[in-house]
């Protein structure tokens, strides 16, 4: 009997999770039952869990390829770090930055991290688990952690006169993106009929952006 390599387990395991994501595409992800996921993959149940224990274990594993590709750290990094840039300019660049990635996976990576996050409410202890084995940083992690942080710490330190404590500016942004987050979702994945609106996330984080640098003392455009 053949030996079944590292690299065919991989690509196995690979299909199921590539399998999640389009089922996760078509329904909120706290419906989805692991016998969507085998009727998407034409794989039998036997044959899923030999390598997964479990649907949450793949939606784990989902998570993290997601993580992967919709990953703009670099480039808040980038902007961050430029020291030629103003605290306005800077501002303007990250909230551009996350108005594109938004734009971009709109209806695909967002859709699905905004389910999750429902998930998250309804049913708290399995998310738990699910967010316990995700890999690496996510984006709204580093925002929240280092990029915002460093810009209302270069805004001090440059002599700006904050409206509020850094902190409480920092819990303003979160939420902002949030909120941002949830109405553009909405409204280009759930929104049907005469209510249905367009969702624009650039024009959005651009009063965001003006609202950050009046809140941090800075000039708004």
């Amino acid at each position: 009997m053949p030996r079944v390599t590292d690299e065919y387990l991989e690509n196995k395991r690979r299909q199921i999770v590539d399998a999640a994501y389009n089922v996760c595409l078509r329904k909120p992800v706290e419906m989805v039952t692991i016998s969507d996921v085998i009727a998407e993959t034409g794989m039998s149940q036997g044959a899923i869990y030999r390598y997964y224990s479990g649907l949450d274990e793949i939606l784990t594993d989902m998570s993290t390829k997601l993580r992967e590709e919709y990953n703009i750290i670099d480039r808040l990094e980038a902007i961050i770090n430029d020291h030629g840039l103003s605290i306005e300019d800077a501002t303007y660049q990250v909230c551009d930055l996350l108005a594109e990635a938004m734009e971009t996976h709109l209806t695909d990576i967002q859709k699905i991290n905004f389910d999750l996050g429902v998930l998250a409410i309804n049913e708290p202890q399995r998310a738990a688990v699910i967010q316990s084995g995700i890999k690496g940083t996510g984006n709204l992690e580093y925002l929240q952690k280092y990029a915002m942080p460093a810009l209302i710490g270069g805004a001090l330190s440059s002599g700006y006169e904050l409206a509020g404590s850094p902190e409480e500016i920092a819990q303003f942004i979160y939420s902002s993106y949030t909120g941002i987050e949830k109405y553009c979702i909405l409204s280009a994945c759930y929104v049907t009929g005469e209510q249905k609106v367009k969702a624009e996330p650039r024009k959005l984080f651009r009063t965001l952006a003006k609202t950050i640098l009046l809140l941090i003392g800075g000039k708004e455009r």
